[in-house]
């Protein structure tokens, strides 16, 4: 049934795991056991597994390099077990089983802590428990994890580790880590001082297809293997599947079976979640309330009254074609106006403020009970093992300042200043290409609606239902908005590629380095790319103008773009729901729609050994593989979102509710992604959740100020105040009560048409209005700002200087009230050093007494032959 597979004589310099042998590669048949995840023997646990193609199939002169490259991986003290694939014979499927000597090597390496004791703190039930239970898994089902107090493993202190069952003291995720940890760092080959090593080079060398650890079943039948868990089976039934939108995750088991990097991560996005749900509720409460309010808003009125905004005239807002047109055609947008800009908008933005503060605060100390429990509060950056890449390009030595002992270092000071700063350069670079297309964005705007002043109207004239709505200056918002998502989305392809190049050549040390790294530059990119065109319309569009007679032209040529007569509002909510909306359809087609599509592609090209039994392994290839970065794109997406959400919701209070019912289909496809259409991935340490956690942190600071500023400069909020507590009454004002009647005649400023220049020659009229705070023709001043534009320019300000400080001292005052760490979480990490300490003396005490033993004996002979002499001598 076995037969040993030819193994090459391969020299290589190696660290090699004490007291393991070298082991030899079997080559069985498949024994119809399709849920089988043990060798042939029924004994050995399968923890990796390596896909590759015989070499009996390919040329010669190739033959002997990939014989040689698998031999150096058969010398790291694994067992290995070949079995030919069932459908395509040219693939070879090598299982890889660590045994219980390399396995307790490796976890002293990678300091891994195991159960010492079970907890024996109380702890006290949450007095909702009654009804929140139901919004739980099954507990018949998915049992609670026993606590255990657990320490570092130690071989020699093995003992005083909780073990049961020495088959199962590992976890299956534990002993893939640690297989993975191993054949990442395996040479294969040494050519001087240059090593190359580690199963990804491997593979990214075609030497191998594929390597991954078993799934434990198939996702929706439950295994009848006996040893096996059938975690997948639970995982997909209680919560990948649709059907438990609605209940909380089984973070416990997530972890178990994927990681502590994947259960942090689910862990963080479902308390986004729960947290959006306050926030969505008071946002769709503001935005029921400007619906409600829209018809009697006293500015609306009269925008939309015949004899007010009917008999107004306002200005051409382009040169050439553009004509005079009357207020009142702005009547429909200046009600979608109010449903946004209100002083329900403004409540709202103050809350978002104090929400992320809370968001943030509470996070920190959910993360601690998570560290706690998951025994990540101790993972150290010294216990992170350098990357194979970076260990494969060690060749200088340096004093490390820690330890004052030599250590190989891939460059020297000035290589990794020249390389940090190529890379800042080159970072900077491709911001301001993003800043460029922004640019071409803008003037599209300026040409496009020039051009559809001119022609839009005479296009529509037969859609009577769409005339009113289809304005020039909606027209070119919604097309503008459209365009830049598109080119964002191809952007976004381009950025992603250029980041990872970069950030290899810096060559970070650790993968927690590299990913953080990588986090910072994939974030400035997209956020440039995707946040840009929204800063644009807050706070750019429609300030400098200037006025009729002298309009600011852009590169001499384009015409700068005015805001609609109810501000830009309006344009910033439109861009925020493309945006949002286009990239979560977008997101949800690649999630979703390509991983099933190739598994169906690929199931079609296969289908010739369809009728045949395969096995465990075999259907875990027939999956999409995951990525080299794993989670990093699910938490780029969320975080993205959670930028929209905060940084301008006060022109879009409808942002959090949208997140919500997207991220409650979000947690389910991720889930649904990685349970039924991906590979197992290879379970990895994390402590939190990152380099994101200072990115929200400075969003959540950023969001205070733009908001602030969104409402005193692109909202009509501000100089609304102004006139009803200052204008509409005396001096300035003929009201004898605050009002706002008057408001929009108060807004506008008067034009002679005499003093267009020649560029914007018009026909003979006696005068328009123009939207703008200045001095009417005929006055000393005239064309210059009027006094109320002073007013509301300082009420703006002192608006932004108030609320920034109040919220930023709020946010201050909450963060220092809520403890990182909950006083439970505290005594229980203090429990356990004091067991760890009370293990260590222990066992240092039987050290010190087995080794001071002789010596005891020794001098207790001693006084005994001496005293038997001087009783002889006495005697």
């Amino acid at each position: 049934m076995y037969e040993i597979m030819e193994e090459e004589e391969f020299e290589f310099e190696s660290v090699k795991a004490p007291d393991v042998a070298c082991c030899f590669s079997l080559q069985a048949e498949f024994n119809n056991n399709p849920d089988s995840l043990f060798f042939n023997d029924g004994i050995k646990q399968i923890d990796f597994v390596l896909v590759y193609e015989d070499e009996d199939k390919k040329e010669l002169d190739k033959k002997k390099i990939f014989q040689r490259r698998k031999a150096s991986l058969m010398k790291m003290g694994m067992e290995l077990e070949v079995t030919r694939s069932v459908v395509d014979e040219k693939l070879l499927f090598v299982k890889v089983h660590m045994p219980w000597d390399v396995l307790c090597t490796y976890a002293e390496v990678l300091h891994i802590k195991m159960p010492i004791k079970r907890n024996d703190i109380s702890t006290t039930s949450s007095p909702f428990s009654c009804l929140t239970k139901h919004f739980y898994p099954s507990v018949h089902l998915i049992a609670k994890e026993t606590e255990f107090f657990t320490a570092p493993f130690e071989k020699n202190r093995l003992e005083y580790f909780f073990m049961e069952d020495q088959d199962n003291f590992f976890t299956p995720s534990t002993r893939s880590r640690m297989a993975y940890h191993l054949l990442s760092r395996a040479p294969y080959e040494v050519r001087g001082p240059a090593i190359k090593l580690g199963i990804t080079k491997l593979l990214d060398g075609g030497v191998y297809k594929a390597a991954y650890p078993l799934h434990d079943g198939r996702f929706n039948v439950r295994s009848k293997e006996e040893k096996c868990p059938n975690v997948r089976y639970l995982l997909f039934n209680e919560w990948a599947h649709p059907k438990n939108f609605y209940k909380m995750q089984p973070l416990d088991l997530i972890r178990k079976y994927y990681g502590e990097k994947v259960g942090i991560y689910f862990a963080w996005l479902g308390f986004y979640t729960a947290m959006l749900a306050l926030a969505a509720i008071v946002g769709l409460g503001c935005f029921i309330y400007g619906y409600k309010t829209q018809d009697t808003s006293t500015w609306s009125k009269e925008v939309c009254d015949p004899l007010i905004g009917g008999q107004t005239v306002m200005c051409p807002q382009c040169d050439g074609e553009c004509t005079y047109w009357r207020l009142n055609n702005t009547c429909d947008s200046s009600k979608k106006l109010c449903i946004f800009d209100n002083f329900g908008t403004l409540v709202f933005a103050v809350f978002m403020a104090i929400w992320v503060t809370l968001f943030l605060e509470f996070w920190k100390r959910y993360q601690a009970e998570l560290e706690y429990d998951w025994d990540t509060v101790e993972f150290l950056e010294q216990e992170e093992q350098p990357r194979p890449e970076y260990e494969a390009k060690c060749n200088y030595d340096r004093v490390n300042p820690i330890t004052q002992e030599k250590e190989k270092v891939p460059y020297t000071a000035f290589g990794r200043c020249m390389r940090v700063s190529l890379g800042i350069g080159t970072v900077l670079f491709w911001i301001m290409l993003i800043l460029a297309s922004v640019v071409a964005i803008i003037v599209y705007r300026l040409a496009v609606f020039f051009s559809f002043s001119k022609q839009l109207r005479a296009d529509i004239k037969e859609l009577e239902p769409f005339k009113e709505y289809v304005t020039p200056q909606m027209a070119t918002s919604v097309t503008a908005s459209i365009i830049s998502f598109v080119i964002i989305m191809v952007l976004n392809l381009l950025y992603e590629k250029v980041a990872i190049w970069i950030t290899d050549f810096e060559l970070p040390r650790t993968k927690t380095e590299y990913e953080n790294s990588l986090t910072l530059k994939m974030f400035l990119f997209q956020f440039v790319n995707y946040y840009s065109s929204c800063f644009y319309i807050a706070f750019v569009k429609g300030k400098v103008v200037g006025y009729p007679g002298k309009p600011v032209y852009l590169l001499g040529e384009y015409r700068n773009e005015e805001c609609d007569p109810g501000g830009c509002l309006i344009e910033l909510t439109t861009q925020l729901t493309v945006i949002m909306g286009g990239k979560a359809i977008w997101n949800n087609i690649q999630e979703v729609l390509m991983p099933w599509v190739k598994n169906l592609i690929f199931h079609y090209c296969t289908r010739v050994g369809s009728e045949k039994v395969t096995p465990r392994w075999e259907q875990d290839y027939a999956l999409q593989p995951i990525g080299k970065l794993g989670l990093f794109y699910e938490y780029l997406e969320m975080v993205i979102q959670f930028g929209f959400v905060t940084l301008f919701v006060a022109s879009f209070p409808l942002a959090p509710f949208l997140a919500l019912i997207n991220n409650i289909f979000e947690i389910r496809v991720d889930a649904w992604k990685i349970t039924t259409q991906f590979r197992h991935m290879v379970p990895e340490k994390a402590q939190d959740i990152g380099a994101w956690q200072p990115i929200l942190q400075g969003v959540a600071i950023l969001a205070v100020a733009t908001n602030a500023m969104i409402i005193a400069f692109t909202s009509d909020m501000i100089p609304r105040l102004v006139y009803y507590w200052s204008f509409s009454v005396y001096p300035y004002g003929d009201h004898a009560n605050y009002t706002m009647e008057g408001y929009i005649n108060n807004t506008l400023s008067v034009f002679d048409i005499k003093d267009f220049s020649d560029k914007s020659s018009r026909v003979s009229m006696t005068g328009t209005l123009y939207r703008d705070f200045r001095y009417p023709p005929g006055h000393p001043r005239q064309y210059e700002y009027s006094i109320y534009y002073w007013h509301v320019i300082a009420a703006k300000m002192a608006f932004i200087i108030v609320v920034e400080h109040i919220v930023y001292f709020t946010k201050f005052v909450l963060s220092y009230m809520i403890p990182d760490v909950p006083t439970a979480v505290r005594d229980k990490i203090k429990r356990e050093k004091y067991l760890t300490h009370v293990m260590l003396h222990e066992v240092n005490l039987k050290l010190v007494t087995k080794n001071l033993k002789p010596v005891t004996d020794n001098i207790l002979k001693h006084q005994e032959d001496k005293e038997e002499e001087t009783n002889d001598l006495d005697f």
